[in-house]
């Protein structure tokens, strides 16, 4: 947490500001890249290229050093092309834009309750609220709050002025960055990708579909013991203010989760897992963002009163067509039977499988295969590695090392220009299984998945 010298007084939400900022940064980090690339002119291909990945590094950590002094929306784009990007930007710049998570500064609280009283009114005098921040963010910054006449405790996430009318322009912004710098290539797939960027970050500043979208993953849970979503308090939401119910507990990455009775674990990392499952077999949505930081654990005693997960955030909810639903639920499926064959003819009917040439799929399969490895089982898997799975199909996360080697198969693969950019949609599902596994792997869970997914087979 920052302390209070370091806090913002204002955003710089002027666009003039905002541009004449990023087109400087970007005209300079253009100009040096290009002076970069010139004094390699002579030099051997291996030589170049190390020059090449240094200077774009450096051009990199420039401007993301002058983005992040911007703070805002522009902040968030750089975040979520970190988050996604990966696929369609060079290593050097989504290394660069990573940085900017730990390069979030909280607004002073005088700030905040001028928010507060422009949204709330009158009703701000119901509530004590802390003037330190839980937590802070790109677009909005959390206060812990107390209602006066009944002591229910709450939380206020307050979304910073101008972010959501700045949107549209940071975009352009951004986006012109990219251009002048001449770092990236502008294709069709990176147009696409930045046209769905600017989608997601109008909907995370909609508080309206977050806290319908809470209320309806609510609804869905209200009847298991191992989940807490927390509750809406309509009386305090506003456009820019959405109001919950305070929900204790500690973090995934908390050393006292390690310190768990083995079982305990594995519930937790099932528990995990089966709410991704579910948004693929029952829902047709899913939250895409896997950020520790939208999770809790609430711990139990270990006998009568279950852990459970606490959802936090449900500002990434993206729902899902039923053709899209099909075809990764098929690829699921061939992974639990663990068939080549299956894989292949899972990929079929949607456009970008059907671009890829059929000589290619069984090399693709190969790494949906390993992806799904903890679906199968060791009588049909036969490449499923020693100690990782027992004779109760309780599967070893952090033994396997599986996000390791399913990365190292995806980029010697034949096929692996067609993972370049793969669709949006198949990217915000893999990112969820991610954040599930990682999620497994950080609490060195041992989990049956076998048995979770065969319900819905």
């Amino acid at each position: 947490m920052s302390d209070h010298n370091d806090k913002l007084k204002q955003l710089k939400t002027s666009s003039m500001d905002r541009r004449l900022s990023i087109a400087k940064a970007s005209l300079l980090a253009g100009t040096r890249w290009a002076a970069s690339n010139a004094t390699t002119m002579f030099s051997s291909e291996e030589e170049k290229e190390k020059k090449r990945k240094k200077a774009m590094k450096e051009q990199a950590d420039y401007l993301v050093s002058e983005i992040g002094k911007l703070k805002g929306s522009i902040v968030k784009i750089g975040q979520m092309m970190a988050l996604y990007g990966e696929h369609f930007l060079p290593e050097e710049i989504t290394q660069a834009l990573n940085t900017l998570n730990n390069q979030t500064v909280a607004l002073a609280w005088p700030a905040i309750k001028q928010q507060l009283h422009n949204q709330l009114g009158s009703k701000l005098d119901d509530l004590t609220i802390d003037h330190e921040p839980l937590g802070t963010a790109s677009l909005a910054q959390v206060h812990r709050a107390t209602r006066k006449s009944d002591g229910l405790e709450m939380v206020l996430k307050i979304q910073y002025p101008g972010v959501a009318e700045a949107i549209d322009s940071d975009m352009s912004l951004f986006k012109n960055m990219l251009k002048l710098t001449r770092m990236v290539p502008q294709t069709r797939e990176f147009d696409q990708w930045f046209d769905e960027v600017r989608e997601m970050m109008h909907r995370e500043v909609n508080y309206k579909i977050e806290a319908a979208t809470t209320r309806r993953f609510a609804a869905r849970l209200k009847e298991d013991p191992r989940y807490i979503v927390p509750q809406i308090i309509d009386g305090y939401c506003t456009d820019q203010v959405l109001c919950m119910t305070f929900e204790r507990g500690v973090p995934i990455n908390s050393p006292v989760m390690l310190s768990l009775p083995q079982e305990r674990r594995n519930k937790l990392g099932e528990a995990s897992l089966e709410i991704a499952v579910r948004e693929i077999f029952e829902w047709g949505e899913m939250q895409t963002d896997p950020n520790f930081g939208n999770y809790l654990v609430r711990l139990g005693n270990g006998n009568d009163i279950l852990d459970k997960i606490v959802l936090l955030d449900f500002g990434a909810i993206r729902q899902f067509d039923e053709h899209l639903l099909g075809v990764a639920r098929k690829l699921i499926h061939a992974g639990f039977n663990h068939s080549s064959e299956e894989m292949v003819q899972a990929m079929t009917g949607y456009e970008f499988f059907d671009s890829i040439p059929q000589s290619i799929k069984p090399d693709m399969a190969k790494v949906f295969l390993l992806a799904t490895e903890a679906f199968s089982s060791p009588s049909n898997n036969p490449d499923l590695p020693a100690g990782v799975m027992d004779e109760h199909f309780a599967y070893d996360w952090k033994a396997s090392q599986l996000h390791s080697r399913v990365m190292q198969q995806a980029s010697k693969s034949m096929a692996s220009r067609y993972f370049s950019v793969p669709p949006k949609e198949f990217m915000f599902i893999s990112r969820k299984f991610i954040g599930a596994y990682t999620f497994m792997t950080v609490i060195e869970a041992k989990t049956n998945v076998r048995a979770m997914v065969k319900k819905f087979i």
